[in-house]
């Protein structure tokens, strides 16, 4: 791999020729989701007037997908704001009126989203029984307190020991499983519950992370991850109307949709192919052939540009980065793109003509008793439904109707992406009348479901801190390229955003939403001279 070291020394001015002939800079926004759009918005709202975003889909919104069924608008994508106080995404929600309709239902409390946090869960074995409430809550409470300590590590420096295997979930399992065995008050029927129910909440919390297992989330690295103090909301007209109001100052000359990207080549003083692809390109101007980076479209354009914002997935760097960047990335950024984790957590949304659920049941979660001493979360291919943690129900019934929404994560939920609507539904209907103990269930008269991790502009939902990797990396991969020996001479060439490029918010929409606006305040205070 070519070393990009001497690039501090390519461009002793990092404003190169831009700010000599006083011209706007050129800049470049890969992908218009969230942090494409904050950082174009932030750009443009600055004075600068050459922004142009290229997004590989036919809509904005990225991991925002927004779906209107009826009356009612579902989420395949982010559906939560997390906290209020300080975070962007509530502000903008809050400033534009969209939380005007959200109810006391529709706030939660503590980590784990529902749509309303009125009645119960569920919690209903694969042999059709209810587990009962108070055993549910004696097992919650030890849970969380586990979990708690899983904090612990990162936020006190606590060391790791060995048996833990640096693992979130080999912990979590090891230390609840003591617990309940050395539990004198419980019987034998009880603990066994409850040692099944461990399984249910790995599930349920792999989901959270995005992980295909807790055991491959780093139990050293776990507690950085910041939550936002304050309620979590939901957005009743659709979270796409966030996507919306930071694109509504962008003008529609600015966003370039069906703009799949090939390469981008940088660098220009260690790489000749730039030399190469601007001489094949008779139509550019002059000056244009001279430029720092030059964007390859799937299309054959080659768009020249002084800085590229790239805000493309986790995922998509892990299958892509070495087609996708000329010359290679540098290995520490190369590196940190494989330590880092992204998998897929998928939607299930199933429609009924009505309820067989009651009206105090706000979720249906799924406890397999065989695996009481199961160490894997990872079933054969035709087991993939195993995965299925739980269905929320959605609330209220008056805006949604009487809908469920399943979760599934992991190699699993790739599983189910590969199969047709009418397997999953009638998967999902079986499971349903199995833990229910009621056949009669019928089968859904619709189903809606994501696919994220098989679409290959995005490869995943949202990136975790995967065992062997740290906070570090999350800065490692967020580095602009080329490298410098401070901010203040790094021509910033490449920038990188994306949810997975905030060491504290990864994962969340305002971490998205703040990568943009972060590297839109490098390029502001780059160029605050030519902008006054």
């Amino acid at each position: 791999m070519q070393s990009c070291e001497i690039s501090a020394d390519s461009t002793d001015d990092p404003l190169s020729s831009g700010l000599r002939r006083k011209r706007q800079p050129r800049i470049v926004v890969i992908g218009a989701g969230l942090a494409g759009l904050s950082a174009a918005k932030a750009l443009l709202e600055s004075g600068f007037t050459d922004v142009t975003i290229l997004e590989a889909t036919d809509r904005i919104g990225g991991r925002v997908q927004s779906v209107k069924l009826g009356h009612a608008t579902f989420e395949l994508g982010a559906t939560w704001i997390h906290g209020s106080h300080g975070n962007p995404v509530y502000h903008l929600a809050e400033d534009n009126g969209l939380l005007e309709e959200t109810t006391d239902g529709e706030r939660s409390v503590g980590r784990i989203s529902l749509y309303s946090k009125n009645g119960v869960a569920y919690h209903l074995t694969n042999n059709g029984q209810r587990i009962p409430k108070d055993v549910v809550e004696e097992f919650s409470d030890l849970y969380n307190e586990v979990y708690n300590l899983t904090q612990e590590f990162f936020q006190r420096g606590k060391p790791v020991n060995a048996e833990s295997q640096n693992s979130v979930g080999v912990f979590t399992r090891d230390v609840v499983r003591k617990r309940v065995k050395a539990d004198p008050d419980d019987t034998e029927a009880v603990k066994r519950l409850k040692l099944a129910m461990i399984q249910q909440y790995l599930k349920v919390e792999s989901c959270e992370s995005s992980s295909h297992s807790m055991d491959e989330v780093s139990l050293s690295e776990f507690g950085e991850w910041t939550e936002i103090p304050g309620a979590h909301h939901i957005i009743p007209c659709g979270f796409i109307k966030i996507v919306e109001i930071l694109a509504r100052s962008i003008p529609e000359s600015v966003i370039q949709l069906r703009k799949p990207v090939k390469c981008i080549h940088w660098n220009q003083s260690v790489s000749k192919e730039i030399e190469r692809v601007a001489d094949h390109n008779s139509d550019l101007p002059e000056e244009d052939k001279g430029s720092d980076v030059f964007v390859e479209c799937e299309d054959c354009e080659f768009i020249p540009a002084d800085h590229v914002i790239v805000t493309v997935s986790l995922g998509v760097l892990k299958k892509r980065h070495e087609s996708l960047f000329h010359p290679r990335l540098p290995e520490e950024k190369v590196m940190a793109i494989e330590k880092l984790g992204i998998n897929t957590t998928d939607k299930i949304f199933l429609e009924f003509e009505e309820p067989f659920w009651s009206s105090e049941c706000n979720s249906i979660q799924f406890v397999w008793e065989d695996e009481a001493e199961s160490e894997s979360l990872t079933y054969p291919e035709e087991l993939w439904y195993k995965k299925i943690c739980s269905f929320d129900v959605l609330y209220p019934p008056e805006r949604y109707g009487h809908v469920l929404s399943g979760w599934i994560c992991g190699e699993e939920a790739l599983i189910m992406e590969k199969c047709d609507d009418e397997t999953v539904a009638e998967t999902c209907t079986e499971m349903l009348r199995k833990f229910t103990g009621n056949p009669n269930i019928p089968k859904p008269r619709r189903i809606l479901r994501s696919s994220w991790g098989s679409n290959p502009n995005f490869r995943g939902s949202y990136s975790y801190t995967q065992v062997g990797s740290s906070g570090a990396d999350v800065e490692k991969l967020a580095k602009p390229l080329p490298y410098a020996e401070s901010s203040k001479t790094a021509p910033m060439q490449v920038m990188f955003s994306g949810e997975a490029t905030h060491r504290k918010y990864y994962s969340t929409t305002h971490g998205a939403v703040l990568s943009g606006q972060r590297e839109a305040a490098h390029l502001i205070e780059m160029y605050q001279d030519l902008l006054q």
